[in-house]
C-alpha cells in the first residue's frame, strides 16, 4: 500500500503500481487529466461542474486517469468546512500575488474540496473510509522531523570523513533501533492502556538512552536481554501520547473499519 502526498504524485507510477497489483492513495492533482465512462466510451470528466453538481458533504466516481497511461481509479470528494475554504482561498491568492499570477476561479472553487483518488476497492475501504485513512500521512511527517529535528541528521558538522560516517552511521542505528521498537510498543500500549505511543517521545527516550544503549550492544546476549527489556518497560511509561478530548485519526480510523466489518458480518448473516 502506498500512501502519497502530491510531491510524488505522477500518473505513470500509479499506472505502474496498479499494473503490478499494489493499491495506491493519494491527492488528486488538479491539473491531472481524468476520464469518465460514457455509453462505454472514456470522455472528459471536468472536475469544478462535477463537483457543482454534488449536493452532499462526500461523493465518489470511478475514474481513469492520465492522458497515456489510462488507469482505473476512484475519485472520492471530501467537502471542507467554510472557514477552511476561506483560509485556503486566502493565501493561494497572497501566493499568486508574490509570482505575479492571478489563480483562476475554478482552481479557487476546488479549494472548497478534499480530492483523493485510490485503487483500493470499495468491499475494503469504503469512501467515508477514504477520507479518514488520509491524515494518517501525517505520522509520516513525523517521522522525517524525528529523523531531521530530534536527531539532526540533516545536520552533521564533522569535517573528516571518518568522523562524518561514524556520527551518521551511529544515528541511522539509533533510528533503526526507535523504529525496531515502535510495532511492538504501539500493540502493546494500545492493548494494555488503550493508548497510543508518540513516535518523539519515543525518539527522546532512545536518546537519553544512547550511551547505554552503546555499552549493551557489546555486552553478554542475557545482559542485553535485560536491558532492552528495561528499556521497553520505562518507554511504556514515558512515550505515551498526551490524553485529549478530540480522538485521535487512529482512533476514528479504527472505528470506521470496526463499523465496515460488522455491516459486512450483518449482510453475510442476513444473506446466508
Amino acid at each position: 500500500m502506498f500512501l502519497w502526498d502530491l510531491g510524488y504524485f505522477k500518473v505513470q507510477a500509479l499506472a505502474h503500481l496498479a499494473a503490478t497489483g499494489a493499491y495506491f492513495f493519494s491527492r488528486l492533482n488538479h491539473q491531472t487529466n481524468i476520464y469518465e465512462t460514457v455509453a462505454g466510451h472514456l470522455t472528459p470528466l471536468e472536475l469544478v461542474p462535477f463537483l457543482h453538481s454534488v449536493k452532499g458533504n462526500i461523493v465518489e466516481k470511478d475514474i481513469f486517469i492520465g492522458a497515456k497511461d489510462q488507469g482505473r481509479s476512484r475519485l472520492i470528494a471530501s467537502r471542507v468546512p467554510e472557514i477552511r475554504v476561506h483560509e485556503r482561498r486566502r493565501k493561494a491568492r497572497k501566493n499568486a500575488k508574490k509570482k505575479g499570477y492571478t489563480p483562476s476561479h475554478a482552481h479557487l472553487t476546488l479549494f472548497a474540496w478534499n480530492l483523493f483518488m485510490t485503487n483500493v476497492p470499495q468491499t475494503i475501504w469504503k469512501t467515508e473510509t477514504v477520507v479518514k485513512v488520509y491524515p494518517l500521512r501525517w505520522q509520516i511527517e513525523i517521522i522525517f522531523k524525528s529523523w531531521k529535528s530530534y536527531l539532526h541528521l540533516a545536520s552533521i558538522k564533522t569535517k573528516k570523513e571518518d568522523t562524518t560516517l561514524c556520527s551518521l552511521y551511529g544515528r541511522m542505528l539509533l533510528i533503526l533501533l526507535n523504529y525496531a521498537l515502535c510495532p511492538q510498543m504501539r500493540t502493546t500500549l494500545w492493548v494494555r492502556q488503550r493508548r497510543e505511543r508518540s513516535v518523539l517521545k519515543l525518539v527522546r527516550h532512545c536518546q537519553a538512552f544512547a550511551d547505554r544503549w552503546m555499552q549493551a550492544i557489546f555486552r553478554s546476549e542475557i545482559e542485553l536481554y535485560h536491558f532492552l527489556a528495561h528499556a521497553c518497560a520505562t518507554a511504556e511509561r514515558l512515550v505515551v501520547k498526551a490524553s485529549r478530548k478530540r480522538r485521535t485519526t487512529a482512533q476514528i480510523l479504527r472505528e470506521s473499519l470496526s463499523q465496515h466489518r460488522e455491516s459486512a458480518a450483518l449482510a453475510m448473516a442476513i444473506n446466508a
